[in-house]
C-alpha cells in the first residue's frame, strides 16, 4: 500500500494503524508485531502493521526550491541555475564516477555515460540525461567489483606494493564498508596517502566518523555470529517472553558496545569486562535491571549484581550459541575457543550421534549427559577441551537470563581452559582470559585481517600478526592501535600476481 500525503515542514508524528478490524477481540492488546519469523505462516495469524517506511519529499514542479535539495546539491555540485550545458554534465559524470570507480577517470570511462546523459536530455531534459548517465556508472563492473590490477609486465607470482589508488579503497572499505571520500582520494592521487604518518592520519580520521559505524556493524555482525540471530528461533513454550524486539534488542546493544570501543577508541579488553553497556526497556526488563523506560538505548552503568557488561554476558551471544530450546556448553565452548582465544577445533567425526533428549536423558544436567558422551574415545578427544569453557557459561540460559537453578538442581558452573586453567562461572572465565590479553587481542586481530583482505589468514601471516599485536600492546590496547598495525602491514599493502598455469594439451 502506498499513500502520498502532504505535510508541512518540521517536526511531526506519524503513525499507522487499521481503521477496521472487525474479526479482533475488542480486548485485543495493540503492540508491535513480535515475530517477523512467522509471518503469512499460519492462516489464523491476526493481521498486523510490519513496517512502514518513509520516503520524500515530493515537491511539485513550479513551487520554489523544487530543485533544490540535498540528494540533487550532492550529484550535481554547485551548478549554475541556468548553465545545463554538455560541458557542464561532463563535469558532473566525471566528478560521480571519479567516486564510484575510486580512481582517476580517462575519457573512456565517460564515452557511454555522456551519450546515454546526451539521449535522455533530448527527451526529458538536463536532469533525465544526468540520471540515465548516472545509472550507466552505478551498473559498470568499474563499480560492482574492486578491482586491483597488476603492474604492467609483472612476472607471475610475484609480491609487489599496491598502488595508493588501490590502498585508499581497501581503507575505505575496511573501516567504512563504502568507496573513499574526497579527502582520501586526493592523497592516493597525489602518492601521499603510502607515508606512514599520513596514514595513520587518516586511519584515525576515519575511525572517528560516523560512517565507521558499518566497521561495528559489519565486522561484529560476522566475528560474533550475530547475522545468525536472524534465524534464531527458541522454543516458545519454554521462553514465551521472547520477541522480535528482543532479538532485535541483542544485536543493537553488541553492535552498540563494539562502535564505542571503536569510536572512543578504548582499549579492545572493554570487549571482555565492561562495566557498562547499552540498553533500551525491553532488554533492561529481559536482564531483570530496574529503572531503564522507553525504546531508546543508552548507555547505563553496571554493578556486579547485574550480570551484564562484556561480550559473554551479551544475550545476543549466549542466544546464538544455544539450541531453541536449553543451553549447549559445546557450542558455548567452541565459540570461545574460535573467537576469543583462537584455537579452532575440527569438525566432529560424521559418525558421532548427538545426545540423547529421551526421559532418562531428560532427568539428567546438560554436565551429565555430555559426561556420558565423553565416554565415547572419539568424542572425549575434542570434547574435552570445548565443554569446560561453555560449561563456566551455564548460570545463562538459552535466551541469556541469569538463573541459579535449572530444573530445581543449583547450576555448576564450573569450567577450564585448554591450558589446565581451572575457573567458575563468567566471572572466572572472564578473569583467566585478562591474564592472557595477548591471546583475544591475537585473535582479535586474525579476525580484522580476515575482514580487511577478505581471505583468511594463513601461516605466512604470522609474523604480520605478531607485528600487529605487539605494537597493540605498546599503544594501551587500543582499538586505534590494532587497526594501524592492520593497515600499515605487509598483508594489506601487498599483493601477489597470479600464478602462471599451464595450459591443457
Amino acid at each position: 500500500l502506498k499513500q502520498r500525503i502532504t505535510v508541512t515542514s518540521g517536526l511531526h508524528q506519524l503513525g499507522a494503524t487499521f481503521l477496521q478490524n472487525g474479526s479482533a477481540l475488542l480486548e485485543t492488546l495493540r503492540q508491535p508485531y513480535q515475530a517477523h519469523f512467522n509471518m503469512h505462516r499460519h492462516p489464523r495469524i491476526t493481521p498486523a502493521v510490519f513496517q512502514v517506511s518513509i520516503t520524500g519529499p515530493f515537491v511539485p514542479a513550479g513551487v520554489a526550491g523544487a530543485n533544490d535539495t540535498p540528494s540533487r546539491r550532492r550529484i550535481f555540485g554547485s551548478l549554475p541555475e541556468k548553465s545545463e550545458t554538455e560541458a557542464d554534465a561532463r563535469r558532473i559524470l566525471a566528478s560521480l564516477a571519479r567516486r564510484a570507480y575510486r580512481r582517476p577517470v580517462t575519457d573512456e570511462d565517460l564515452q557511454r555515460p555522456l551519450r546515454l546523459f546526451n539521449e535522455a536530455r533530448d527527451e526529458s531534459g538536463f536532469d533525465a540525461g544526468i540520471e540515465l548517465g548516472l545509472a550507466a556508472i552505478l551498473v559498470s563492473p568499474q563499480f560492482l567489483f574492486r578491482v586491483e590490477r597488476d603492474p604492467p609486465g609483472a612476472a607471475p607470482a610475484t609480491a609487489y606494493r599496491i598502488g595508493d589508488v588501490e590502498l585508499a579503497s581497501r581503507l575505505s572499505f575496511f573501516l567504512w564498508s563504502s568507496i573513499p571520500d574526497d579527502p582520501l582520494l586526493d592523497l592516493a592521487e597525489r602518492g601521499e596517502l603510502k607515508r606512514a604518518e599520513v596514514l595513520e592520519q587518516q586511519v584515525r580520521r576515519m575511525l572517528a566518523d560516523e560512517r565507521s559505524q558499518a566497521l561495528a556493524t559489519n565486522f561484529a555482525g560476522q566475528w560474533l555470529h550475530l547475522r545468525n540471530l536472524e534465524s534464531y528461533t527458541p522454543d516458545l513454550r519454554l521462553f514465551p517472553d521472547f520477541d522480535d524486539n528482543l532479538r532485535q534488542a541483542f544485536r543493537r546493544e553488541t553492535e552498540l558496545l563494539v562502535a564505542s570501543v571503536i569510536r572512543e577508541d578504548r582499549s579492545v579488553l572493554d570487549l571482555i569486562k565492561s562495566d557498562d553497556t547499552y540498553l533500551n526497556e525491553r532488554l533492561a526488563k529481559h536482564y531483570g535491571i530496574p529503572h531503564i523506560y522507553g525504546s531508546r538505548f543508552r548507555r547505563v552503568a553496571l554493578d556486579a549484581s547485574s550480570h551484564r557488561g562484556g561480550l559473554l554476558r551479551h544475550g545476543s551471544v549466549l542466544a546464538v550459541t544455544s539450541y531453541a530450546n536449553r543451553t549447549s556448553p559445546v557450542i558455548r565452548g567452541k565459540w570461545i575457543l574460535e573467537n576469543i582465544i583462537g584455537m579452532p577445533t575440527p569438525p566432529p567425526p560424521a559418525d558421532v550421534p548427538a545426545l540423547k533428549d529421551n526421559t532418562v536423558a531428560a532427568n539428567l544436567s546438560i554436565r551429565e549427559r555430555l559426561s556420558a558422551h565423553r565416554e565415547n574415545a572419539a568424542c572425549a578427544v575434542c570434547h574435552q577441551r570445548l565443554d569446560p569453557p561453555g560449561f563456566a557459561l551455564e548460570n545463562f540460559d538459552a535466551v541469556g537470563r541469569w538463573r541459579e537453578y535449572e530444573d530445581d538442581k543449583p547450576v555448576d558452573a564450573t569450567g577450564g581452559l585448554p591450558d589446565g586453567t581451572e575457573l567458575v562461572g563468567v566471572d572466572g572465565l572472564e578473569a583467566a582470559l585478562l591474564k592472557h590479553p595477548e591471546w583475544f587481542e591475537t585473535t582479535l586481530t586474525e579476525k580484522l585481517l580476515t575482514f580487511a583482505l577478505g581471505r583468511g589468514v594463513e601461516y605466512y601471516d604470522a609474523p604480520a600478526v605478531r607485528k600487529i599485536v605487539h605494537q597493540a600492546r605498546t599503544g594501551h590496547d587500543r582499538f586505534s592501535s590494532l587497526v594501524v598495525g592492520i593497515v600499515q602491514s605487509v598483508p594489506f599493502q601487498m599483493r601477489s600476481t597470479e600464478v602462471a598455469v599451464p595450459p591443457v594439451e
